[in-house]
This record gives structure tokens, sequence and C-alpha cells, in this order.
């Protein structure tokens, strides 16, 4: 399935579906995915460089998209950390990108998760959802066999909702699994 169908659920089943849920007079009302930020925070890379160097790498070939490098704000010395360090990576994803990895990460990486029950229904109070991942192996697109070390991830879904209500409906249904819900 190309990201179009995605898309084309999107405009043809999920915004009458809003609209009549939250009784919005029009099709511009309706809430919208604006963008999906993945982020991973790597505090060893402090110790050692290569560790930021396959964490981009990864990332990018997740996504289909090249991650950045993430700096740090100022010097930390119980860390260990300077000013302007790399100490993780990340990749903003908007449009055709944003719904392709939406597509692979509900049909196929949330499933390949160890006794997945669904994933958590908090909001952050403005529409928006931040989705942790504690394992990068789930992706296809990661071999195995070259891990060295088990990083985790941050997946935050950016939408236009006004309220936790309307971000909630929207991602379900775009088909996150959400518990008890």
């Amino acid at each position: 399935m190309s990201s179009t169908t995605l898309k084309k659920q999107y405009e043809e089943k999920i915004v009458p579906a809003l609209t009549k849920e939250f009784n919005y007079t029009t099709p511009m009302q309706v809430p919208r995915l604006k963008k999906i930020v993945i982020n991973e925070g790597l505090g060893d890379a402090t110790q050692d460089k290569k560790i930021i160097e396959t964490a981009i790498n990864e990332l990018t070939a997740i996504t289909g998209q090249k991650a950045v490098a993430t700096l740090s704000k100022k010097d930390i010395s119980n860390f260990k950390v300077r000013k302007k360090m790399p100490i993780g990576a990340r990749v903003t994803l908007r449009r055709e990108r944003m719904y392709e990895f939406l597509e692979r990460l509900v049909r196929v990486a949330l499933p390949r998760i160890r006794d997945f029950k669904g994933i958590e229904g908090k909001l952050d109070g403005r529409g928006n959802y931040t989705l942790g991942i504690t394992e990068q192996i789930i992706f296809p697109e990661i071999n195995i066999d070259t891990i060295n070390k088990l990083m985790g991830m941050n997946i935050t879904f950016v939408t236009s909702a006004n309220t936790d209500e309307e971000g909630f409906a929207l991602l379900k249904h775009f088909g996150l699994p959400f518990k008890n819900k």
C-alpha cells in the first residue's frame, strides 16, 4: 500500500466520521496530523561517538529521511557533557513520508512488540501524543544481527486538534491501537 491510501482514508472516511462525531460545520475544523517527530536521546554518546552515527543511520533507515544530531544546550559537568555536544538524533516527518511511516508503524512495527496489549491513551492537553518505544528492533528495516545496543525512541504525533478528545479520536481513526478505549 502506498502512503496515499492513508491520506485517502483520512479524506474519505476519517473527516466525515469526525465531522459527525464533533458536529463540525466545515471540513477545515476537522483536526489533521501535522507532523510526526521521532526523537532518540543518547546519554552514552558522550563517551562513544559511534553511537550517534549508528542512531542517525538507524533512524534514516526506519523513516526514509535523513536524521540529524541534536546538540546539548549547555555544559553539565556531572554527565560529562559540553555545550554543542551531540547527545541525540531526531527526524521530523511531514506529508507523504509522515503517512508512510504511520502506516508502517501501525501495521508492521507495533504488532512486533512482545506481549503487546495496546498503547497508553494519555495526550498532552493540546491534542498531541507521544509514544515511547523501548527497542528499535521492532522496525523491519533494522537488521537484528548488526545491533550492538538496544535504544529506545519517542515518537510524537503533532495534530491540529484543540482538545485531547479530538486528538485521541483522530489518532484512533488512523488505527493507533490504544488500550481499553
